[in-house]
């Protein structure tokens, strides 16, 4: 993406947010997913109800159809309950998944089948969020007890130790590892509090650079920002549901910006999800996303609000929880970032714009987003993983085989050979699928 397409004037904007906010006649092109799946005609329903099945109240004998389709290439069933994470190594074919039977496992993803590598022990609640270290040496995972627990490559990462654990709050919503300095990680809780620590890299013991208590409701989401701007640069942005959003400087806690409801006129916004740009000599952007579908840009720099809309219009009885915004991507290539919504709605945007160029309507809630290249790959409730055209938004491949959703996938590269989604389903299972590059 280049620098004029990433920039954005602060100056096009807010005194009256609403003439920025989207309906769906401003959408370019609105696509149906096609699950391959023909439309039930009328004839076709009163034959599956039986010749009495609409009359005198008679009893109508219910079957459950499940689809049994199955295209990955092969699994990772290790996990006895739901599988609510998945992350990768920065640089070995190896994953670790968390789940809900309070163990993380770490696996191969090159090999077929999977390999396993190791079970991770100490946890007591679901681990729900994890991460590797920039330079691959340490693995950090975190529960919904609140307890983190860092473990550390042995071994060219085949074996794992676990060097050191801590625990400062009831309950954490989000734990990251920042991409380019290595042992760094925050996390943010349900008392709104943010922490960020830095592993040393001889013990693997771990010390507190900083805490933040700004929000005043659930920490829902943390993004690193600048983070091409070496070692001395450590800034983080959070996000809340009592409509905050907060950037630190990581080593000292100083508060470099707070967002609240009055910089964005009064919209109530309880922000769910964020996302970083990606670079630029002019930019550093953040977009967030709240659970009544108002989309907000942020300059990571200062905190200007930069864009503000809402991302669709709800009918006359519809609950807004249906607005929102549950994954964002941008592209590194194009000037295109990509929204999820609970109701389904896949939202393509041109960021040079902010108008929505196409919109893909799944028939359940999506789950997570990530943009590859030209490609866009949306996981959905339904158990199904889509890989679209994301300059056109046309289909190109959909992932099939769970009976139950897919909370989250990652995607793996391979040299002369497909790229594979391997997936984190609730029903316990990962499944590892082939896709068009």
């Amino acid at each position: 993406m280049s620098q004029e397409e990433q920039q954005i004037d602060p100056s096009q904007g807010l005194d009256n947010p609403q003439d920025e906010f989207l309906r769906y006649n401003e959408v370019d092109q609105e696509i149906a997913a096609d699950d391959g799946e023909e439309p039930m005609d009328e004839d076709d329903e009163d034959e599956e109800l039986g010749d009495g099945g609409a009359e005198g109240g008679e009893e109508i004998d219910e079957s459950i159809q499940i689809d049994l389709s199955n295209n990955s290439v092969t699994y990772f069933d290790k996990h006895t309950d739901s599988v609510f994470t998945i992350f990768q190594h920065p640089t070995l074919p190896l994953v670790c998944s968390g789940g809900g039977d309070n163990l993380a496992h770490l696996w191969t993803v090159h090999s077929q089948p999977p390999k396993f590598a190791g079970m991770l022990e100490g946890h007591t609640e679901s681990v729900i969020s994890g991460g590797f270290t920039s330079d691959g040496k340490f693995l950090v995972t975190a529960d919904m007890t609140g307890k983190v627990i860092v473990n550390a490559s042995q071994k060219g990462g085949s074996r794992w130790n676990k060097t050191s654990e801590l625990q400062e709050v009831e309950e954490i919503v989000w734990l990251k590892c920042h991409p380019t300095i290595p042992g760094v990680f925050a996390f943010g809780a349900t008392d709104g509090s943010v922490w960020c620590y830095q592993i040393d890299a001889q013990s693997g013991s771990v010390e507190q650079l900083m805490s933040g208590f700004a929000h005043q409701e659930d920490c829902t989401a943390g993004e690193f920002a600048n983070i091409s701007q070496g070692e001395n640069v450590l800034q983080l942005i959070t996000t809340a549901t009592d409509g905050s959003i907060v950037g630190w400087n990581g080593f000292t806690a100083q508060q470099l910006f707070k967002i609240s409801k009055d910089e964005l006129k009064g919209l109530e916004a309880p922000w769910v999800t964020i996302s970083r740009a990606p670079e630029t000599a002019n930019a550093a952007l953040v977009a967030c996303g709240s659970n009544n579908g108002v989309l907000a840009v942020i300059n990571a720099n200062n905190g200007a609000v930069l864009h503000l809309s809402a991302v669709m219009e709800l009918q006359p009885g519809e609950d807004d929880i249906i607005a929102s915004i549950e994954a964002i991507a941008w592209s590194s290539k194009l000037p295109l970032m990509a929204l999820g919504l609970v109701s389904g709605d896949v939202l393509i945007y041109d960021t040079t714009t902010w108008r929505v160029r196409h919109k893909i309507n799944l028939e359940e809630s999506v789950t997570k987003i990530l943009i590859e290249d030209e490609n866009l790959f949306v996981s959905c409730i339904n158990g199904k993983v889509y890989e679209y055209d994301v300059r056109s938004g046309q289909e190109k491949f959909v992932c099939l085989g769970h009976n139950m959703g897919v909370l989250d996938f990652v995607l793996y590269r391979r040299q002369d050979a497909p790229t594979r989604i391997i997936t984190a389903g609730d029903e316990g299972v990962s499944l590892i699928f082939e896709v068009p590059n």
